[in-house]
């Protein structure tokens, strides 16, 4: 069963950030599926990495765009992505040096960061962005 599961209420109707949305829910279900199957240990390293290069790979993106649109939120938008980013990047590098493994309060950290930044904040800009015409 998934962690958490794509469905048209995350859309923010730009369709190559809801693509990348969903790339990000796929790496968090990896992350899940691997503890669920007992293999976190031998997973999590290279699929935390995964999710952190990918993670900067979207905002970057996604910053990208709404520089672009000349978005008025995107400082404010890149605040919250930077502080997301050191606290993924903290926990990997614990877990890289043993202090932490994958569990649920990691996973449930992700999970509800990224549904809410989503749904919240994302969905802050879609309208913009869709004005400007970016679809």
């Amino acid at each position: 069963m998934a962690l958490l599961t794509w469905n048209s209420n995350y859309s923010v109707g730009v369709k190559t950030l809801d693509g990348q949305h969903t790339v990000l829910f796929g790496i968090l279900n990896d992350l899940h599926s691997a503890m669920m199957k007992g293999q976190a240990q031998s997973l999590t390293g290279p699929l935390l990495r995964k999710l952190v290069d990918y993670t900067q790979t979207h905002f970057n993106a996604e910053e990208g765009i709404m520089a672009t649109a000349k978005y008025p939120g995107l400082a404010d938008h890149r605040a919250q992505h930077r502080e997301l980013i050191k606290q993924v990047q903290d926990y990997s590098a614990r877990f890289e040096r043993g202090e932490i493994t994958l569990n649920l309060h990691l996973l449930n950290f992700l999970r509800d960061w990224l549904s809410n930044h989503i749904q919240k904040v994302d969905h802050e800009y879609g309208p913009w962005l869709n004005d400007h015409g970016v679809r």
